[in-house]
C-alpha cells in the first residue's frame, strides 16, 4: 500500500513535494508532546491547495492514513504519525492573502504562524485576539484544528470566535468554501463549528477567514503577588465583580515561579510569594486605563508598593517572559514530563489545585501548575525527575485518571485548549456519555468514510468501527 501510495504522489506532485527519505522524515516524527515519536512513511509538502486535493484523493483512494501538519507545536500527538502513513505538512502554505480594513477580516493561509497574524492586523490599527503561549512559533491552521485559547480568552474568547470562513478539502479530495467576510449566517448547518477543534480528523483546512477587531490603543500590565492560591483566585472574582474585565488573569503558584527563575537563570519579582496573578488591561484612552486603575486598587487585597505595573513595551515583555517560558522551561530542565490542561468552573480552581498539590505530595512527585485564571483552564505538569523509566509509564493511567477525575467532579473537564490527540483518547469516556462519542464517531464518518484522516486520535478504538 505505502510503495503504491509513494508511487502515486510521485507522479501527482512531483520529487520536490514528496519524500520517503528517513533522515527527513525524523524531523516529522514528533511534535511537542512529551516522550512521543512516530515515524511517517511518506512525507507530502504542499504548496496549495490543488496539492492537498490531490494528496487526500490518492491516500482515500488507496486507504493511507493522512495526518495534516501544521508547525508541530502541539502537545497531545494531534501531528505525529502514531499508526504511518502520510504526513501532510502545509508549512509552506504560509502566506498572509489580505488583511481588510474594510471589512476587519483576514485571508491566511494555515501555515502562517500566529504572531505574524497579530503584527500584520496592528500595523492597520487592528487587532487579532487569540494569543496561545506559543504564538510565536504556532500556525493558525493547527489552532483552528485544536480550538486553541491562550492568556486573552477571559476578554476576547478564543480562536473559534474569530473564524468566519474556512476552504477546506475533505478526504475524497473535494474542496468545500464555507462562510465568508459576513456576520451573520444562518445558511444550513454551522460546518465552520464542527471543523474548528476536530484535531485534523475531519478535513484539511487550506484558508482561513478571520474577524479582526479595531486595537486597543493603551494597554498596561500588573504583577501581583499573594500569599495562598486561595487568595489568589478569590481576587479573580473581586476583579470581575468590579465591572473591570482584564484582556488576560494569568496565574503561577509557587513552582511554577521557582522553575521559571532557575531556566531564566534571574530572580523572579516576590520570589517569596505563593502565587502570582499576571493581568493585562487595555482601552481606547488613558483616562479609561486610570478608571480601571482605580476600581482594580480596591478589588485587589495587596499593598499597592507591592503590585508591579508595566507600562512601557520592554516591562511589559520582562513581565511576559516569565509566563511564556514556563513550559519550555519544563521542558528544559526536565524533558519527560505529564503535561494536562483541566478546566473547572473559576471558583473551583484554588480546591482543585490544593487537592492535586497534596496527591502528588503524598506520592513523592512534583509538579508546577500554571493556567488562566480568568478562564479556569488549569495547566497541570507532572516532572519524571529521576523517577525509574518504566515506573514513570506504569504510574502515567492512575496520575491521568486522577487528574481528570477531580475536574471532572468539580464540574469541568479533562482538556480546555490542547486537545485529545492520541494521549488522551483513552480516557475520553470519562468526559462524555457514550450516547455522545458515538454520535460524534458518526460525525466523523460522515465526512471520512475510509477512515483516513489522523486515525489514532480522539476516539478510543471501540468507537472507531461505529458507522
Amino acid at each position: 500500500m505505502i510503495q503504491k501510495t509513494l508511487k502515486a504522489l510521485l507522479e501527482e506532485l512531483g520529487k520536490s513535494k514528496v519524500t520517503a527519505d528517513p533522515d527527513i522524515l525524523s524531523a516529522y516524527s514528533v511534535d511537542e508532546s512529551s516522550d512521543l515519536r512516530a515515524e511517517p512513511d511518506i512525507l507530502v509538502r504542499a504548496e496549495n491547495t490543488a496539492d492537498v486535493s490531490a494528496a487526500m484523493r490518492i491516500c482515500n483512494r488507496l486507504g493511507t492514513p493522512v495526518i495534516p501538519r501544521g508547525a508541530g507545536s502541539g502537545v497531545t500527538g494531534g501531528a505525529v504519525a502514531v499508526r504511518g502513513g502520510v504526513v501532510l505538512s502545509l508549512e509552506k502554505m504560509n502566506r498572509i492573502l489580505e488583511i481588510d480594513c474594510e471589512n476587519m477580516a483576514a485571508v491566511v493561509e494555515p501555515g502562517v504562524i500566529t504572531a505574524d497574524i497579530q503584527k500584520a492586523a496592528a500595523a492597520e490599527g487592528l487587532m487579532y485576539p487569540p494569543d496561545p503561549a506559543s504564538l510565536d512559533i504556532c500556525s493558525i491552521g493547527g489552532n483552528v484544528a485544536e480550538n486553541a485559547g491562550g492568556p486573552r480568552a477571559v476578554r476576547y474568547g478564543i480562536t473559534g470566535n474569530y473564524v468566519i470562513g474556512l476552504e477546506l478539502v475533505l478526504p475524497d479530495g473535494s474542496v468545500i468554501n464555507t462562510g465568508g467576510k459576513f456576520v451573520k449566517n444562518a445558511t444550513g448547518y454551522n460546518l465552520i463549528g464542527i471543523i474548528i477543534g476536530s484535531e485534523g480528523t475531519l478535513a484539511v483546512v487550506t484558508r482561513i477567514t478571520l474577524r479582526l477587531i479595531p486595537a486597543p490603543l493603551h494597554s498596561i500590565d500588573l504583577l501581583i503577588p499573594f500569599e495562598s492560591i486561595d487568595s489568589a483566585i478569590n481576587t479573580v472574582h473581586s476583579i470581575l465583580m468590579s465591572r473591570v474585565m482584564p484582556s488576560t488573569i494569568e496565574f503561577m503558584e509557587a513552582g511554577a515561579i521557582d522553575i521559571v527563575s532557575r531556566y531564566l537563570g534571574r530572580d523572579m519579582p516576590f520570589p517569596d510569594a505563593r502565587a502570582h496573578l499576571l493581568l493585562q488591561i487595555d482601552a481606547q484612552t488613558g483616562d479609561e486605563i486610570d478608571a480601571m486603575l482605580e476600581k482594580l486598587s480596591s478589588a485587589v487585597p495587596v499593598e499597592h508598593d507591592r503590585i508591579i505595573v508595566a507600562q512601557s513595551p520592554l516591562q511589559q515583555e520582562r513581565l511576559w517572559k516569565a509566563r511564556r517560558s514556563i513550559r519550555e522551561a519544563i521542558h528544559a530542565l526536565n524533558p519527560v514530563f505529564l503535561a494536562e490542561d483541566c478546566v473547572v468552573p473559576r471558583s473551583r480552581i484554588p480546591d482543585f489545585i490544593i487537592d492535586l498539590k497534596k496527591y502528588f505530595k503524598a506520592r513523592g512527585l512534583v509538579s508546577v501548575i500554571f493556567g488562566h485564571a480568568g478562564d479556569g483552564n488549569v495547566h497541570i505538569d507532572v516532572i519524571k525527575g529521576d523517577m525509574d523509566y518504566d515506573e514513570w509509564l506504569n504510574r502515567m493511567p492512575e496520575l491521568k485518571k486522577e487528574i481528570y477525575s477531580r475536574a471532572l467532579a468539580r464540574g469541568g473537564t479533562i482538556t480546555g485548549e490542547h486537545g485529545i490527540g492520541c494521549v488522551r483518547r483513552e480516557y475520553l469516556p470519562m468526559a462524555l456519555s457514550d450516547a455522545e462519542i458515538r454520535l460524534q464517531s458518526r460525525i466523523k464518518r460522515a465526512f471520512d468514510p475510509n477512515m483516513i484522516l489522523n486515525p489514532g486520535k480522539i476516539f478510543p478504538d471501540d468507537y472507531c468501527g461505529d458507522s
